[in-house]
């Protein structure tokens, strides 16, 4: 059955590139509404300031997802909520902000998880469908590359390799059925080099960054207070980032994710090049059986402590 929050949850916190301090709200909402973001800063009717979250609705963007609408609305930097999001298994949602991006709060998504678990996910009663992938596909850019194959659930596999020693090469591959995303991957910040620091913010860029939302590496040092929550905490953000990418699809995913050096452009092209072609993939109604597999099945507010 398709899902929403309980009730609704706030968050406050500076945006990541603007610099702005963001306020934003997560909502409960109707069966069939699906993720709708609803930009309260602007003085539009309120059809013309919501976007639903689709591959319709994405605009490639090198350094954070971001989504539009017909009337030029946008959002920024929607990743880790919409990780959070998929990762609790909460399909419906209206999401009101009086700016055009999401706040970065510590660089992760556990402090959404955090307030979705607290606050509870109901179901609704409305059946659920799920993207099932019937083909593989795959996209690439340079020596980048994301894949999609057929699965039976959604797994995410990643390969990352920098010159900091800080990170290095780092290879990790997980089942996100029953939970996997809140234990292993929602606490995960992320993360940047000092050395491209400057050059993001002579783009106006980056100008909400700091070391405590972000962790920041040179060379073998990781410069952000207390270090890496997780040896391998740079490829489990990277993780993190596409499973809420993969959220654009505006569906539970079935199917296996590999990703190297694959970063928001190429992955939100893999999303609309799966959706591209009918016989990528087909929709399906989800049984108990595919229910019990889907990331945020079985998950309480004790399985992400039990991570800390």
């Amino acid at each position: 059955m398709q899902t929403t929050i309980q009730t609704a949850v706030s968050f406050s916190g500076v945006a990541l590139h603007a610099g702005a301090t963001v306020t934003l709200c997560v909502r409960p909402a109707a069966a069939d509404t699906g993720i709708v973001f609803e930009r309260l800063d602007l003085a539009m009717p309120r059809a013309a300031r919501r976007v639903l979250v689709s591959i319709d609705a994405l605009i490639e963007t090198n350094l954070c997802t971001r989504i539009g609408n017909a009337h030029g609305v946008t959002v920024s930097t929607i990743e880790h909520l919409m990780a959070a999001l998929a990762g609790c298994g909460i399909h419906n949602a209206l999401i009101t902000l009086d700016g055009p991006e999401v706040p970065i709060l510590d660089g992760s998504a556990r402090p959404f998880v955090d307030s979705f678990l607290r606050a509870g996910i109901r179901r609704l009663a409305a059946p659920l469908a799920a993207i099932r992938v019937l083909r593989p596909v795959e996209v690439r850019m340079g020596d980048a590359r994301a894949r999609l194959d057929p699965a039976p659930e959604l797994s995410i596999a990643f390969e990352i390799d920098f010159p900091d020693r800080a990170i290095g090469r780092q290879v990790l591959d997980l089942s996100l059925r029953n939970g996997a995303f809140v234990r292993e991957l929602s606490d995960s910040r992320t993360f940047c080099r000092q050395s491209d620091v400057e050059t993001m913010r002579t783009q106006g860029l980056a100008l909400g960054g700091t070391y405590e939302n972000a962790v920041v590496v040179s060379g073998a040092r990781v410069l952000s207070p207390g270090g890496l929550r997780h040896p391998d905490e740079p490829v489990r953000h990277k993780m993190l980032d596409a499973m809420g990418d993969l959220a654009v699809a505006g569906a539970p995913i079935l199917g296996r994710y590999t990703g190297h050096r694959a970063g928001h452009t190429l992955t939100g092209r893999l999303v609309r090049a799966l959706l591209a072609d009918p016989a990528n993939y087909e929709r399906m109604p989800v049984d108990a059986k595919t229910a019990a597999i889907l990331p945020g099945i079985g998950i309480d507010h004790g399985a992400l402590h039990a991570a800390a």
